[in-house]
């Protein structure tokens, strides 16, 4: 199951939600700052992320600059403590699956959440690659 990380005011968290509706993929959502988050997913989070915090936090966060917080400084303990106080210095939305993070909305790289199955069914109708192309419904819906 996709989790989405979001928060009610952020218009991009708005963008993938109806991106996996219009998707009809389904999702868990997170509300980070109505729902705390704990330690395993925090640290499946970070486990996920390939540059560690750069990916998941901002730097230009209020509560880091202002606190002068060396993010490197810190345990996993300790980060995963500071995101639990201060959940608002994650970026939004964070998309998670079994194996993969996004972070942000990116109408390219959100593709990779489509099932491969599926990503291949519309590369061949959209291509006209497919044999039955003429009687394909999800052909007719591309036309």
């Amino acid at each position: 199951m996709i989790r989405i990380y979001t928060s009610p005011s952020c218009s991009s968290c708005r963008k993938v939600k109806k991106w996996f509706e219009e998707q009809k993929m389904p999702y868990e959502e997170r509300n980070i700052f109505t729902a705390a988050l704990d330690e395993k997913e925090l640290k499946d989070i970070l486990a996920k992320s390939e540059n560690g915090t750069e990916d998941i936090i901002s730097s230009r966060s209020k509560i880091v600059k202002e606190n002068n917080i060396d993010l490197e400084s810190l345990t996993v303990k300790q980060l995963i403590e500071f995101i639990k106080e201060n959940p608002s210095v994650l970026k939004r939305p964070i998309m998670v699956d079994e194996r993969r993070i996004q972070v942000g909305y990116n109408e390219e790289e959100i593709r990779t959440f489509i099932p491969a199955a599926k990503r291949y069914a519309e590369w061949c109708c959209s291509s006209e690659n497919c044999e039955n192309y003429a009687t394909c419904a999800h052909a007719k819906d591309k036309l």
